[in-house]
């Protein structure tokens, strides 16, 4: 077996026996990335030099008498929206070709604490805006389960390496669903912290009242170890929460006794697809078996979600995209004034779903619209935070569908962006809320892998974590992806 698929347990135990090397994991992800990233493409850059540099100081470090770190020697990929120091970080956009960061990210720092190493930046959709990756503004990537499908979005990169077997885990950011949505499709862990658990300094923003940064993990297990690295206040980040950082290890229990569950019929409903429908129902059986009260009940705005994000998304993104100008960082292009060079900068360096999108949030924000729709989408999400409370004032979780279908062809949608969209309806209203959320593997559906999502309250990770786990441990993993399929 791969050492990049042996538990976290067993690679602390090997390392400590001086078995494997903290080298010896990193050639192994660079040779599974020279394998079969060509086919793939979850990359964007491939870091060897550096990773194998750090690497060997860290097996030096270790070779005395230095202490482990929680993520020693994991060969990790981060999302290229996420600065990294020295290393290219382009959002997947020709305007930040080549843009190298002066400063890590938070969450980059603690990974680098905890000793994991970073072997390279993933693909996503460009400036995070997409469900599906085919909006990078420099290739596609490819889901390793059918090479003609999508990964999801816009963590693609992430997802699909993870599944790849490339590396142990990888950094993505949800805005709408980007982490659990594409972990649904490639088949792996996704998880979203509540809203200010995790620092977002060195995020490149998307909607800043949204996003949130979270591992993709091939388990449960290697989720809270990456949460527990990843968590805790930030100074440098206004949103984070300075909350007490729990033991989500502990949480780990595979014990749901007497647990209450609460599903949303609207989750359920129209739009699902029957596979998903069939696989979510039995995965709700087996919890019942387990001990869990399960109990249908009504999130009664959230058909209203897509429609509330896309126009509160959009607009905190045509706010957080006008500093792309040329003048200080980036691609300019030439004009003949300065104004000139604004446009064509712009123009020809945003791709055309991010162009879609400032349009309609500088036409939500305008004069004479911000009141009839910016104003009412903002007293929607309040509605639907509200839902949510009320739910919980009576259960412990809320579990659903990840995805409304399984990862659909490349092409199949990208013309259709209203289809595109509709894509998120089971993970928007959980940014909406701010609450955390996880996507973990519940089967097969036609031969594509099917998201279960569990909600939990704000800052209640360790029972989502908890629910996950024991509802991982029942039942049977997906096996390794075919790789099949013929890229498109």
């Amino acid at each position: 077996m791969s050492l990049l698929r042996e538990s976290l347990k067993e690679i602390h135990k090997r390392l400590a026996r001086r078995e494997i090397s903290a080298r010896d994991l990193v050639e192994e992800s660079l040779a599974q990335i020279e394998k079969v990233d060509g086919q793939v493409r979850a990359f964007l850059t491939v870091d060897a030099e550096g990773a194998r540099k750090s690497a060997e100081a860290l097996d030096q470090q270790l070779s005395g008498s230095g202490e482990r770190g929680l993520l020693a020697a994991l060969p990790v990929g981060v999302k290229d929206n996420i600065c990294t120091e020295g290393l290219t970080t382009t959002c997947a956009s020709q305007l930040l070709a080549n843009y190298q960061p002066i400063y890590n990210a938070t969450v980059v720092d603690k990974l680098a604490e905890a000793q994991a190493v970073t072997v390279g930046k993933m693909n996503m959709d460009e400036f995070a805006m997409g469900s599906s990756t085919e909006n990078s503004g420099f290739h596609f990537t490819y889901n390793p389960w059918d090479l003609e499908r999508v990964p999801g979005g816009s963590s693609g990169g992430s997802a699909a390496a993870v599944a790849a077997g490339e590396v142990y885990f990888a950094l993505g950011s949800d805005t709408g669903g980007s982490i659990r949505q594409p972990a649904a499709f490639c088949g792996v862990v996704g998880l979203k912290p509540t809203y200010g658990r995790v620092s977002r300094y060195g995020l490149v923003a998307f909607a800043s009242s949204l996003d949130q940064i979270g591992p993709l993990t091939k388990n449960v297990e290697d989720a809270a170890y990456a949460l527990q690295v990843l968590a805790g206040y930030d100074p440098k980040d206004s949103t984070s929460a300075d909350v007490e950082v729990p033991d989500y290890l502990s949480a780990l229990t595979g014990d749901v006794t007497g647990l209450r569950i609460a599903v949303p019929k609207e989750m359920m409903g129209e739009g699902i697809d029957e596979g998903v429908r069939e696989r979510i129902k039995e995965a709700l059986a087996t919890l019942q078996k387990m001990g869990a009260v399960v109990e249908e009940v009504s999130l009664t705005h959230a058909n209203y979600a897509v429609a509330t994000y896309y126009l509160l998304a959009p607009a905190e993104a045509s706010s957080n995209l006008a500093r792309y100008d040329g003048v200080r960082y980036g691609v300019r292009k030439e004009g003949s004034n300065l104004l000139d060079m604004y446009l064509e900068t712009r123009s020809q360096g945003f791709g055309a779903e991010v162009k879609r999108r400032i349009m309609l949030g500088t036409y939500a924000l305008s004069s004479g619209y911000y009141d009839a729709y910016y104003l009412k989408a903002q007293k929607v999400r309040t509605l639907i935070r509200q839902d949510f409370e009320n739910i919980f004032a009576g259960y412990d979780v809320v579990i659903g569908p990840t995805t409304p279908t399984t990862a659909f062809k490349i092409g199949e949608k990208v013309d259709d962006p209203l289809t595109m969209y509709v894509n998120d309806i089971c993970t928007i209203p959980v940014n909406l809320a701010g609450l955390p959320a996880i996507s973990v593997p519940c089967g097969l559906a036609d031969g594509l892998p099917v998201g279960l999502q569990i909600i939990g309250k704000a800052f209640d990770e360790s029972t989502v974590l908890r629910v996950a786990h024991a509802y991982e441990q029942a039942t049977e993993r997906l096996p390794v992806p075919p790789m099949g399929g013929v890229r498109a």
